[in-house]
């Protein structure tokens, strides 16, 4: 038998890090019903599997669906595999191509293994769209779709810049938030998470919902996290990402290049500790107390304390100061054997340390490629199986040739 925690104690923990709750006294009744009928709430989360690189920016709702997990309410992550085939339009200026329902499938398993990461698995409903949104016939959809006005959808701020523009909008684009809006309707949500860009997709949700006789969902949004740059939000797309897979060195290396300005808000929403810890935290930054050098180490070992260990995070710091403070060199690496005379950009190619002969090319011209800590400056040299090198790339990444 649940044995949920009080109306207080929930929302202060549901509070922390999200940018609104809409409307918020209809979830305090929520919570109050749910504790005194000792039934689960059930908290959607529905993810768009056309992305499956997850990072921590995504992880900031991943954490907020784990907390309610942890408050004795049920998880439903949502695949939206159905959808992904429409395409969310949000915060994009023209039509966004569709993706088949192989490829979205593909990337949901790999969705899936990486958000449990964060997740509570055991206690978790996965379920995918395609499952009701597949089997609707056409009227059904024109059913669907005279639920909502024209002039109601072109209220969705995107929309109506690409209106105003003169910017192609497809009729299949109108259908993506009423899909996710007739999820919450099949799954009876009780609550629903997104970024503060998927707002007016969870209000579709509500407004379904009433026209379905349901009790309409609550919504909780959270703030986009920019990415390392302190500049555009985090996505693998600006290379500005610390990836859920990243390794311990890579997750420390990246959450030191942030910017000063991030501090207190990659400590507010990438780690979790206490309330009076960050408030303190943001003190220090403003009255210059604290070096912000010193807090972003402590982000770091945060950070990677969370998706490893403890023990893990002292051994990347170590490692960063070895390499970086030290200027030595990791005592461990990948080695790569040659035989032969064997070109340089073809070494790093084949070794996966850039994506391109093109990226090759460019960080030698960048300055960004050694050997044994001699800067290269040929782009087309050959390296010759005479004796063992180092081969260093960027700033992390370290290949040992042996011959």
């Amino acid at each position: 038998m649940n044995k949920f925690p009080s109306l207080n104690e929930q929302m202060d923990v549901i509070r922390r890090g999200v940018e609104e709750i809409i409307p918020e006294n209809e979830l305090v009744k929520k919570i109050e019903k749910s504790i005194e009928k000792n039934i689960p709430l059930k908290i959607k989360f529905g993810c768009d599997p056309s992305r499956p690189d997850l990072h921590i920016g995504h992880a900031v709702l991943l954490r907020k669906l784990r907390q309610f997990q942890d408050l004795g309410h049920t998880g439903i992550l949502l695949i939206g595999d159905f959808t992904a085939m429409i395409g969310d339009p949000t915060g994009r200026n023209k039509t966004r191509p569709q993706i088949t329902i192989e490829d979205t499938n593909k990337n949901a398993e790999s969705y899936i293994e990486q958000a449990t990461i964060v997740l509570e698995k055991s206690t978790l409903e996965i379920v995918y769209n395609s499952q009701w949104l597949g089997k609707m016939n056409f009227n059904d959809v024109i059913s669907l779709a005279s639920k909502y006005t024209v002039a109601r959808m072109l209220e969705r701020d995107d929309f109506t810049k690409r209106y105003d523009g003169g910017i192609p909008i497809s009729v299949h684009e109108f259908l993506y938030p009423l899909a996710q809006g007739y999820d919450s309707v099949f799954l009876k949500a009780d609550v629903e998470l997104g970024g503060t860009d998927q707002k007016f997709n969870l209000l579709v949700g509500r407004d379904l919902q009433k026209e379905a006789g349901q009790s309409p969902q609550s919504i909780i949004t959270t703030p986009l996290l920019e990415g390392t740059d302190g500049v555009e939000k985090m996505s693998k797309s600006y290379d500005n990402y610390i990836g859920l897979t990243d390794t311990p060195d890579e997750m420390y290396g990246k959450t030191l290049s942030i910017p000063d300005k991030m501090i207190s808000k990659y400590f507010e929403f990438a780690t979790v500790i206490s309330h009076s810890e960050l408030k303190n935290i943001k003190q220090d930054l403003e009255s210059g107390i604290s070096n912000p050098r010193d807090l972003k180490r402590k982000l770091a070992r945060e950070i990677v304390s969370m998706y490893y260990s403890k023990l893990e995070a002292q051994h990347a710091q170590d490692n960063f100061d070895k390499l970086f403070i030290k200027k030595g060199i990791p005592d461990e690496m990948d080695e790569y054997k040659i035989t032969s005379n064997e070109k340089l950009i073809s070494i790093i190619v084949k070794n996966k340390m850039v994506g391109s002969n093109g990226d090759a090319k460019r960080m030698i011209k960048q300055g960004g490629v050694k050997i044994d800590d001699v800067k290269v400056t040929d782009l087309h040299l050959e390296i010759i199986p005479e004796k063992e090198r180092v081969l260093k790339v960027g700033k992390r990444k370290f290949l040992r040739i042996t011959i």
